[in-house]
């Protein structure tokens, strides 16, 4: 039956300040390295080990995936990298302190800008030093589809395609597939493949470098219970993700 790994990036440069990331390419962080680091390490010793492997075009997923990567040595695997993988494009909040818009704008506004299903954060500025627009990983992309903020419904929209038309022809096919991405494409990947409700998804925190497996049938159904590859770790690293924003 085919199986699917889902790693979120280790603790980037900007998860370390505490800052809106989004779109915005930032490395991982001397903590993220290790993270991705433990990550491979989990492979290997429950021999769960990627054929192939997905990423977004952000630095910290593809760090975090070539770390993890060599240490289960599997380097040599093919990887495909897509746009549509990205973590949500957080508009405005991009580049600001977590902690900071908290304060200014209250826990119900920052909840909702946060974790809220269908309402995005404000736009971003086309001229802003935190926009996307003329990033040259994007040259190929119509400058129409680059998104100004997103909601995490929207993230859905651009991700399921992708799932549906490439990713799902490996696993398909009995390949173990490895996506390393980032909390909100991961979070709605979950939720398609959970069937979690819009209103439940916001409950839902994935951990840093932690490896959740899924098996799954020929459906692409789970045909048990997800799980992590420490399950411990993962719970505290829930904990801590829930908690950003209140440093």
């Amino acid at each position: 039956m085919p199986k699917l790994i889902l790693v979120r990036h280790g603790q980037s440069e900007w998860n370390e300040k505490n800052l809106f990331t989004g779109w915005v390419d930032v490395r991982l962080s001397a903590v993220g390295e290790k993270e991705a680091k433990r990550a491979g390490q989990l492979l290997k010793e429950s021999n769960t080990l990627p054929d192939v492997l997905y990423t977004s075009k952000l630095s910290r997923a593809i760090q975090t995936a070539n770390i993890a990567l060599s240490e289960a040595d599997r380097l040599w695997i093919p990887v495909t990298r897509s746009w549509r993988l990205n973590e949500r494009h957080y508009g405005a909040l991009q580049g600001k302190d977590k902690a900071a818009t908290l304060a200014e704008y209250g826990e119900e506004k920052f909840t909702t800008w946060r974790r809220s299903f269908a309402v995005p954060p404000p736009t971003i500025a086309d001229d802003s030093e935190f926009s996307q627009k003329g990033d040259a990983r994007y040259k190929d992309m119509d400058p129409k589809v680059i998104p100004s903020t997103e909601s995490l419904s929207l993230v859905i929209d651009r991700l399921l395609p992708y799932w549906e038309d490439v990713i799902a022809k490996d696993l398909l096919d009995g390949k173990t597939v490895m996506i390393a991405a980032h909390g909100n494409s991961l979070r709605g990947l979950v939720k398609h493949l959970e069937g979690i409700s819009d209103d439940d998804i916001a409950k839902l925190n994935i951990p840093t470098g932690i490896p959740l497996v899924f098996e799954l049938d020929e459906n692409l159904v789970p045909s048990k219970p997800s799980y992590y590859l420490d399950p411990e770790a993962a719970a505290a690293g829930a904990a801590a993700v829930a908690n950003q924003g209140k440093k």
